[in-house]
This record gives structure tokens, C-alpha cells and sequence, in this order.
């Protein structure tokens, strides 16, 4: 049984529900450390808080004073903001995994679990309708954090061929949406009037973030290795989220909506840019199968209830 356990980005939105799950009920584990560039807000008694940075070469120093047995990777640049960085970007997500990975294989960490993203099937117009685990990783060049979740995914083959000792369980989830999530999805709900673009139906796969949670602990607390989408039963299309939230809801051709876009950022006036039209248009929806047959892992809630639960705490 794991005993010691350390997570990577343990002060982001996941890791600190993570901390929380494992701080009420730790099971097994004995010790539980929570890594992150940033010293933490909160601290919690059952768990050793460490600022440290994934890139750097130490972390092989704190993975073997605490015998850590099992790494939840979660560190990562989601969003950049108004003024992003891609090689900054690149640097944490893809360099900064690597580091993780040879500082595990260095101090004899026995099994690693990455949070990946639906966004490493990419934004694309012959996306499968609902897409299985075996299907192609194409990533989007023009989205950074599609680009790096497909490059850390490839990089993650390549060690499971060549370092099986480091057993890898890899989770791809979809929207993570909870009570309090506030990220560029909840972004556009938030607006007055909801804007899709025409022709498409913008299929939404929502997460609870409690799920996401429990997911992870249950690959904590067991043996189990591979690779598993993360999802909620079913859709809601941006059409049907409007409804849901007594919303209007405008189409607008994709060339306008680029075209707006572009001149908002030209400006300063967003961070997003025209590439956000094949974000809306072309959405990965994941199938959920292998989670509830393979990992014996089912959801709790639906897209539709995630979301329900989401709009009441925000109405």
C-alpha cells in the first residue's frame, strides 16, 4: 500500500482539493507533501508544504528525504493571461515534466499520475464524435496548452518503453467545472449574452472537480497504471448551457468572431486571438468508457449535473 505520496502544483485549484481529500482522510499514507512555486495560502496540519520549482534538479533531494513512493503530477501553465510566454510555457510544462520524470526515476519513486487534458487530442474538424483513449494525440500548434499536453504526452510513451519501473497513470479530463471554478471556460458563461459560432454545436464534456479528485486518489491509494479519459456522462452543447442559464444565445460566423478577435488583441484587450474559434468549434468530446470498465472508477456527476450545480453557485 502507498504510504508516501507528493504533489506537484499542490497549491493549483486541483491540488489543493486533492490536499484537502487526502489531509481529511489519508488512509494508508503517512506522509503527504505538497509542492508548488508559491507558498501556500492555507496550510493544513497533516500535510509538509514545499516551495519548490519542478524544473529544477533538487526535487530529486525532496522526493528522497520524504520516500516518496507515488508523484501526482499536476503543475502546469493552464492559463497565461494578457501576457503570455510560450517559451516560459514550454519550459514548466514540457521541460519541467521531464524533469519530474528523471528526478522520480532518480530517487526510486515507484509510480507517477499526470493530469494530462482532453486538449491533447486537439481542436479539429475530423475529431471522432466521442473520442476513446486509442485515438490519435494531434494536439493544436496554435494552442500552447494543447501543443505541450500532446509533446509531454509523446514524451511519456517514449519513458514507459525504456523506464517500465516507473509505472504511469494518466488522466485526460475534459472541462473541470465545481462550485467555485473560475477559469476561461466559466469565462464565457459569465458574459451577458452567450457567443458560439455558426454551424456549430459547441459540445461541452464537463468534469465535477470532486471526481477529478477521487479519480486521483483512487490511483493514489491502488496499483493501477494507463490512461484514462476523465469525463462526466454526456454533453451540453453551448446552445443548451445558454438555455440552462436563461441566457441569449447569438451565432456568429466564425471569419467575424476571428476578425474581432483579432483586433481586441491587437489592442490589449484580450490574450485570445482567432485560434479561439476552432476552440469553440471543434471541441474533443471524451468517451468515459474505459474510466468506468477498466479503472472501475464512475463518476458521480453528469455533465449536465456538474454544470447545474456550477450555475446554482453562481446564481
Amino acid at each position: 500500500m502507498t504510504t508516501s505520496v507528493l504533489i506537484t502544483g499542490g497549491g493549483g485549484y486541483v491540488g489543493t482539493l486533492l490536499g484537502a481529500s487526502l489531509s481529511a482522510d489519508a488512509a494508508s499514507l503517512t506522509t503527504i507533501v505538497s509542492a508548488d512555486i508559491r507558498e501556500p495560502v492555507e496550510r493544513l496540519a497533516s500535510i509538509t508544504y514545499v516551495v519548490s520549482d519542478i524544473r529544477r534538479r533538487s526535487l530529486v533531494d525532496l522526493l528522497t528525504a520524504h520516500d516518496i513512493e507515488v508523484v501526482v503530477h499536476l503543475a502546469a501553465v493552464v492559463s497565461p493571461g494578457r501576457s503570455p510566454d510560450r517559451d516560459r510555457e514550454y519550459s514548466i510544462n514540457v521541460e519541467g515534466t521531464r524533469n519530474v520524470l528523471e528526478c522520480c526515476l532518480e530517487a526510486g519513486v515507484r509510480k507517477i499520475i499526470v493530469s494530462s487534458s482532453g486538449a491533447a487530442y486537439g481542436y479539429h474538424a475530423d475529431n471522432p464524435e466521442w473520442i476513446d483513449e486509442a485515438d490519435a494525440l494531434r494536439g493544436n500548434s496554435e494552442f500552447a496548452y494543447s501543443d505541450h499536453k500532446r509533446l509531454v504526452e509523446e514524451m511519456l510513451l517514449q519513458w514507459r518503453q525504456k523506464h517500465p519501473q516507473l509505472g504511469q497513470l494518466i488522466f485526460r479530463p475534459g472541462t473541470i467545472l465545481g462550485a467555485s471554478t473560475q477559469n476561461q471556460i466559466t469565462d464565457l458563461f459569465d458574459r451577458r449574452v452567450i457567443l458560439g459560432v455558426s454551424g456549430s454545436r459547441t459540445p461541452f464534456v464537463f468534469v465535477w472537480d470532486q471526481d477529478v479528485v477521487g479519480a486521483i486518489r483512487q490511483g493514489i491509494l491502488t496499483e493501477a497504471t494507463g490512461i484514462y479519459n476523465l469525463a462526466g456522462d454526456g454533453t451540453l452543447t453551448l446552445v443548451e448551457i445558454a438555455n440552462r442559464m436563461g441566457k441569449r444565445y447569438i451565432a456568429l460566423p466564425g471569419s467575424v468572431i476571428a476578425g474581432a478577435l483579432w483586433l481586441l488583441r491587437s489592442v490589449g484587450a484580450t490574450q485570445y486571438g482567432p485560434e479561439q474559434v476552432d476552440f469553440l468549434r471543434y471541441r474533443p468530446v471524451l468517451a468515459n468508457r474505459r474510466l468506468k470498465e477498466e479503472f472501475n472508477y464512475t463518476p458521480a456527476k453528469t455533465t449536465e449535473e456538474v454544470f447545474d450545480l456550477f450555475w446554482k453557485a453562481r446564481s
